[in-house]
């Protein structure tokens, strides 16, 4: 046996294997580990300080390859790519692939837009009681049942009055005997007292004959809301028998947002739907606004009066209203969807020139119909963001704060730590939001649906059930998950932290 051409062969193997994995580093352009270098160049004049993921900013890698957040390459940061305090640089190539969106601000006529829901209820400014102005007996009722539609003039109810015959019987006779006027006007005035009209009496001297009984007529067109009587039932003075309701106008009860409902005022137009009739609109006006607001939901409660022919509209139907006031003033407005809102100040991010971005603090109006009022930090043409603007804004409070931190020799104090997602709008309440979420590592939760506290404990309007939004929030020490910044996220946005 000869052993040696064997293991010449197995070095040659070994050489060849160096070799060819040598050259598919090259050819791929990933470096070994040991190898990796402190600043690396990707282009001619541009140096690579570290590699992040977008979504995970504060993470930085030494070399290039995929996240080990996200299903995604990460991406490299250049030297010299900050041109001032808060502004981020972002290549166009990563521009694209976050679905960076802007628009422009412009100014454009201010129209106060409200969008509520409320409840149809009686007008109970249009409420007429039938009552017994005489003690008797019920002989017939005409109107039987609550919730009956009755038309003015229709008989409602016929009393057996005995009390009458005495008192007829006296004014008649002083009447005929003609001795003493002021004895007959006297037992006249008594007929009006026990509860007689004009009109029965005027009968009771044509006819000369005793009228015991009476019929109460319906003073409307309207519907029997109450019914406090019934045949063969003794009734007192002054008993309540019939409460009528006039239909033509109803009130709707509105509960509106609290933040939104400062301009409100009566006389407002109001436009109404309901589920009823699709495609119809009932107009109305806001006659009242209630000094109360809700506890549980801080909400307004907004009385609105809408006309109502045909009586289409019943008592307790469900109907979603717009509240609109034009000023004919003359406002800066922006996407209502580019605003970053936190528990402290509200901030824009402005896209200046090739691929440069700057936060802006901006102080907002009013917000209606998708767009809100800048009163002050932006400037009419101001490109801003829509889309996107979570991570940007992200990266530049990261670089402001290393710029801080490079020139303090201790920090006072550690920030508290916090962490990224996105998640899905379950549902909103008094300043908590229940956000359904995936597995978010840097937390160590698990996918799960749970409840955050809002930014300063306040729902952003226009947030509502099914929104996608990204969210930064911190674990408090009481256990509490507090939202700190969020803001809409589009389809474009990778998913992080959510199960598909």
């Amino acid at each position: 046996m000869r052993p040696v051409p064997l293991i010449i062969f197995g070095f040659v193997l070994v050489a060849a294997a160096a070799a060819g994995g040598g050259y598919w580093f090259a050819k791929s352009g990933i470096a070994p580990a040991n190898e990796a270098p402190a600043a690396a160049q990707d282009s001619p004049g541009r140096r690579i300080l570290y590699w992040y993921d977008p979504m995970v900013p504060q993470q930085h890698f030494d070399k290039p390859g995929k996240s080990p957040f996200m299903d995604m390459q990460l991406v490299p940061k250049y030297a010299g790519e900050v041109s001032g305090e808060g502004t981020v640089s972002i290549d166009p190539r990563v521009v694209q692939n976050l679905g960076v969106r802007t628009a422009t601000a412009t100014m454009g006529s201010v129209e106060r837009r409200i969008e509520a829901v409320g409840s149809v209820a009686w007008n109970e400014r249009a409420v007429f009681v039938v009552q017994a102005r005489s003690g008797g007996f019920v002989e017939k009722l005409h109107a039987r049942a609550p919730l009956d539609r009755v038309a003015k003039g229709q008989p409602l109810v016929e009393i057996l009055v005995p009390d009458w015959a005495a008192a007829q019987a006296e004014y008649l006779l002083l009447r005929r005997a003609g001795k003493d006027a002021g004895l007959a006007e006297a037992a006249r005035n008594r007929l009006q007292l026990l509860g007689m009209n004009e009109e029965q009496i005027d009968l009771l001297e044509k006819t000369g004959q005793p009228q015991t009984r009476i019929t109460l007529y319906a003073p409307i067109n309207g519907v029997i809301a109450e019914l406090g009587v019934r045949e063969g039932m003794t009734v007192m003075s002054g008993a309540m028998l019939f409460r009528l309701v006039d239909l033509s106008k109803v009130w709707v009860n509105a509960e509106v947002p609290e933040a939104q409902g400062a301009w409100l005022r009566p006389g407002t137009a109001v436009e109404a739907r309901v589920p009823s009739f699709p495609g119809r609109v009932f107009r109305g006006r806001v006659s009242a606004i209630l000094p109360e607001v809700n506890a549980a939901t801080r909400t307004l409660r907004a009385r609105v009066e809408l006309a109502n022919p045909g009586g289409s509209l019943k008592p307790g139907m469900f109907a979603t209203l717009v509240f609109a006031q034009g000023t004919g003033a003359k406002a800066l407005l922006v996407p209502s969807e580019a605003v970053i809102r936190t528990g402290e100040r509200s901030v824009i991010i402005v896209a200046e020139r090739e691929g440069k971005f700057r936060p802006r603090e901006v102080e907002l109006g009013f917000e209606s119909g998708g767009k809100s009022e800048i009163r002050k930090g932006l400037s009419e043409g101001d490109k801003v963001v829509v889309s996107g603007q979570f991570l940007i804004d992200s990266e530049a409070s990261l670089r402001a704060s290393g710029t801080r931190m490079e020139g303090a020799e201790a920090p006072k104090a550690a920030a508290p730590q916090t962490h990224r997602a996105v998640g899905e709008v379950v549902s909103t309440g008094a300043g908590d939001l229940l956000i359904k979420h995936g597995a978010i590592p840097s937390a160590g939760m698990g996918a799960m649906t749970m409840p955050f506290r809002a930014p300063n404990g306040i729902v952003p309007p226009a947030l509502k059930k099914g929104d996608r939004i990204l969210f930064e929030f911190s674990i408090k020490p009481d256990g509490e998950f507090q939202i700190i910044d969020l803001a809409p996220a589009d389809a474009s946005v990778p998913e992080y932290g959510v199960r598909k």
